[in-house]
């Protein structure tokens, strides 16, 4: 709303031309979500403390019954936040922002839902259901995708620069397992206090900035990555540092408020999302290799148990494997904040130059 505004005032103020610079826009948007979250984070946390209450999760750790009643939902907060600073500082007539604004809606609802059955009924909707409803929610943003901007069907690997394979008809179940997985694997990973949120924040980091090269010809043809006129895509990507740092002022330990499945799913959504725009999905499985080796951890121990009545580890996902080992919280937080940032440049590194 802002932005459409004052490019409407630009004839008559030469100086408001700055506001169609991405950078004064990302900055502008960055600022705007870490403030809206410091305005109003106490305010949606003492509301959650009446409506919103958490129970912790089965299976974890001993130490966690002290988070018992803790709120929850603060996905709702993270979201509002990201979508009122997208409708002021974004270009809402450009497809890019219809399909990220989707997404982030439909990943929360279902995370929404879930979180509402665990506060109401002591549990979870079904896995199945849980399921259907995320791949329903994937086909409708990816047809969306399609329909809008009909990207290409090929893969970028990085590294190689002349090797694009295409996929033809498989990319879409290859992006519905890319969009999917990812929510589901940040998912997994929120469990501790901060771990998901300070591992996002590099990968949006990481993605702004790919998405920001990717939206301008020069930076494209020179990284030899495909031109995906994907600047509206960086503002949200910085958007959604801003919200999450806003939201970790909150959660981090001892943690004030959850974000919930309806955070973890969507923002988890979004980063997949951000990597199928971009045309770099395979980056992503490097600068999130801390959401791979989660998600990685649960399917071991699963195999190991139902195949061989071994487990692996102690508890998983592995976070909790580290807590049984005597690992402070904080500890295990940090040493994966720190790993992932180390990835994420490795990732950076990996785009594809002349």
């Amino acid at each position: 709303m802002i932005y459409h505004l004052l490019v409407s005032l630009q004839p008559y103020f030469r100086f408001l031309r700055v506001v169609d610079s991405i950078s004064f826009r990302a900055m502008a948007a960055f600022l705007t979500a870490l403030t809206l979250s410091f305005m109003f984070g106490s305010w949606f946390i003492e509301q959650s403390k009446k409506f919103f209450r958490s129970s912790v999760r089965q299976y974890t750790p001993e130490n966690h019954q002290a988070k018992n009643n803790t709120p929850t939902m603060g996905g709702i907060f993270i979201i509002s936040i990201v979508l009122a600073t997208i409708l002021l500082w974004c270009n809402l007539y450009d497809p890019h922002v219809l399909v990220m604004i989707t997404t982030l809606v439909l990943f929360a609802a279902i995370g929404f839902w879930d979180d509402l059955s665990k506060i109401a009924h002591k549990k979870g909707i079904s896995e199945l259901h849980k399921w259907v409803a995320q791949l329903a929610a994937g086909s409708v943003v990816l047809t969306l995708w399609h329909s809008l901007l009909a990207p290409s069907t090929t893969l970028c690997v990085p590294l190689f620069k002349d090797f694009n394979p295409d996929l033809s008809i498989f990319y879409f179940a290859w992006a519905l397992f890319v969009l999917v997985g990812t929510c589901n694997a940040v998912n997994l990973t929120d469990g501790l206090d901060g771990l998901a949120v300070s591992a996002l924040v590099p990968n949006f980091a990481t993605f702004s900035i790919i998405a920001y090269c990717a939206g301008h010809a020069i930076f494209a043809h020179y990284l030899h990555i495909p031109f995906m006129g994907t600047s509206e895509v960086a503002i949200i990507a910085v958007i959604l540092i801003g919200a999450c740092l806003g939201f970790l002022w909150y959660n981090t330990y001892p943690a004030q408020i959850f974000m919930g499945d309806v955070g973890a799913l969507s923002l988890g959504a979004a980063l997949g999302m951000i990597a199928l725009l971009t045309k770099q999905e395979l980056l992503l499985v490097i600068s999130g290799a801390v959401f791979v080796g989660e998600t990685l951890s649960v399917i071991i121990q699963v195999i190991g148990y139902k195949l061989f009545n071994v487990r692996i580890f102690k508890i998983a996902p592995i976070h909790h494997h580290y807590e049984k080992l005597g690992w402070p919280e904080m500890k295990i937080t940090v040493r994966a904040s720190i790993i992932t940032i180390i990835l994420c440049l490795c990732a950076l590194m990996l785009l594809k130059v002349r």
